[in-house]
């Protein structure tokens, strides 16, 4: 998204929130008012002008810093930014409570529809890959390419690994586990979901834990931070079984975009044997498989992931819709 303009857009100033989030170098944040919600947007000055934009939407539980390590690798590509989906991040929660599937993909298609005309490379993770699903079949005319890392799409055979998260939905279980986990740490929660979503968490750098500790501290100290969660869990969840032509499978069919998939094979949240239904879903689709990934592989492996995107960008750029599907790993 030139990210240091916002035009037709009303830029407003957040309401107070506890700890200041983290902001890298060559990196700014934008509040952004829109009808119903406010939304942080994280952009990147374009080393040069005329780039095509690029949106990136994270997953359940994380925010636009999820991509501060894969943008630097693509300043030169794209016009690079990430939003903080309502409730996450540094975005207050919508105006209508609605954290489901379509409520969160209605704040994106938002966003798009007033920053500017013309489409997007459109780039989701878990979460945010359904939601980027969602928007690329409802409304192609946004969207240039999309590229999906680990998408939370609808699995008959979910991973045990991946039930304790589901289990948010349920009523009452997120003030429940609240309870449960008071006298936990931030260092603990925080090594807990790096090694839910890391395919190895060692590689995480002291300075990368200690960021993640000093994130984890703050959005502790939101008032809505587990309401937004759990109700962003039940919106996964009720996506998984909606029928119809609203199913999300149903909708990866109609996705007219060049697609890019990208599977981890330690993904323990989305199940690595999804990659090939997930290829032959979408219509214009390259799969990137990496064995050593977990749920991240845009933290876990930005080079990669950046290369794989180049090249999205080059065929689509050179040859138009491509129409054949390939495979590699690394």
């Amino acid at each position: 998204m030139p990210s240091t303009d916002l035009p037709n857009l009303l830029a407003t100033t957040a309401s107070p929130k506890p700890g200041t989030v983290a902001v890298a170098d060559g990196e700014r944040l934008d509040s952004v008012g829109l009808p119903g919600l406010s939304l942080t947007v994280r952009s990147r000055p374009s080393v040069r002008s005329g780039l095509e934009p690029a949106l990136f939407v994270h997953g359940l539980g994380g925010s636009s810093q999820n991509w501060s390590a894969l943008m630097p690798l693509l300043e030169d590509a794209v016009d690079c930014e990430a939003v903080d989906l309502p409730g996450f991040g540094d975005s207050p929660p919508p105006d209508d409570g609605d954290y489901s599937v379509t409520g969160h993909a209605r704040a994106v298609i938002r966003y798009l529809d007033a920053r500017s005309p013309g489409p997007v490379h459109l780039v989701g993770n878990s979460l945010g890959g359904a939601i980027t699903t969602r928007v690329a079949a409802v409304r192609p005319d946004l969207v240039r390419t999309l590229t999906l890392v680990s998408p939370a799409l609808p699995e008959l055979r979910v991973q045990r690994t991946a039930v304790p998260t589901g289990l948010l939905a349920l009523p009452g279980v997120a003030a429940l586990f609240t309870r449960l986990t008071r006298e936990w740490t931030a260092e603990q929660r925080v090594r807990g979901v790096m090694g839910l979503c890391y395919g190895d968490p060692g590689k995480v750098t002291p300075e990368g834990f200690e960021a993640a500790v000093r994130e984890m501290e703050r959005r502790l100290q939101l008032p809505y931070f587990w309401d937004a969660m759990a109700r962003s869990a039940r919106g996964i969840v009720n996506a998984y079984t909606l029928g119809g032509q609203h199913g999300l499978w149903r909708q990866a069919e109609r996705v007219l975009a060049p697609t890019l998939l990208v599977y981890g094979g330690r993904d323990l949240l989305v199940s690595y044997r999804m990659a090939r239904r997930a290829a032959n879903a979408f219509r214009d689709s390259r799969l990137l498989t990496l064995p050593d990934a977990g749920h991240v592989a845009m933290m876990e492996d930005p080079e990669t992931v950046a290369t794989a995107f180049r090249e999205l960008l080059a065929d689509t750029t050179t040859a138009g819709p491509r129409g054949s599907r390939t495979e590699s790993g690394s």
